[in-house]
């Protein structure tokens, strides 16, 4: 039986072998935070001279590759990227995500918008049949952290605040469990709509492209609900 850093790393080896026929000498690849990509990151390091670098979601990630000498680019200086890496809390077979447990959503977002697909890598825990279980990270403008918690109360869900915890962006984050995500994507906008919100942990309106899902049988590719081997 593989221990779940086993399969993260199982699906972090698969990334680097998915997104490497896309990549060329000037290519810049953008690549998410958490632990899996901290996983994807050392399995991408040995092959840094094979494009010309990275941007990133989070100064966590941006450490970690500067560290392993891949040359880390502001996203300012950037057009387009080949492809997105990131993980995911929850992944459904419609490739809407809930993400934000590590508090960069708002950057993982940015970055993703940049890129021609996002490739989501996850171990089979994260894969579930209706978002929801894990709670929604709403990151919010400190000053407005009560008027937001209100009204994600009147939509059905129980904001907590994460304590002692600031975003890269100097923001909160609320984190609001109890909703009822049967439509992700208009949620996600309804969400992103209310004054003081900087943006939701919903990627439905814009989700992943091709996710990984590793499992104790080897790692899957999942399109747009279908999946192949």
């Amino acid at each position: 039986m593989l221990d779940q850093n086993t399969l993260k790393r199982n699906a972090a080896q698969a990334a680097v072998d998915y997104v490497l026929p896309l990549l060329g000498p000037d290519s810049i690849l953008g690549v998410g935070t958490g632990s899996t990509v901290d996983l994807f990151i050392d399995a991408l390091a040995p092959h840094k001279h094979r494009f010309r670098g990275a941007a990133s979601s989070s100064e966590r990630s941006s450490a970690r590759m500067a560290q392993a000498g891949i040359a880390v680019f502001d996203l300012n200086q950037i057009e387009t990227m080949p492809a997105y890496v990131d993980g995911a809390d929850e992944i459904d077979a419609g490739l809407n995500m809930i993400k934000g447990g590590g508090g960069a959503l708002t950057r993982e977002k940015i970055v993703a918008s940049v890129a021609q697909q996002f490739v989501c890598i996850v171990d089979e825990s994260k894969l579930v049949g209706k978002l929801g279980a894990f709670p929604l990270p709403v990151e919010v403008i400190p000053m407005a952290m009560a008027a937001v918690a209100r009204r994600l109360a009147q939509l059905g869900g129980r904001p907590s605040e994460r304590k002692d915890f600031v975003t890269d962006n100097g923001c909160r984050i609320l984190d609001v469990s109890g909703l009822d995500i049967a439509d992700p994507a208009a949620l996600e906008a309804r969400i992103n709509d209310i004054p003081g919100v900087v943006t939701c942990g919903l990627f439905a309106i814009a989700g992943a492209d091709v996710a990984l899902v590793s499992g104790q049988d080897g790692v899957r590719r999942l399109h747009a609900g279908q999946v192949s081997q």
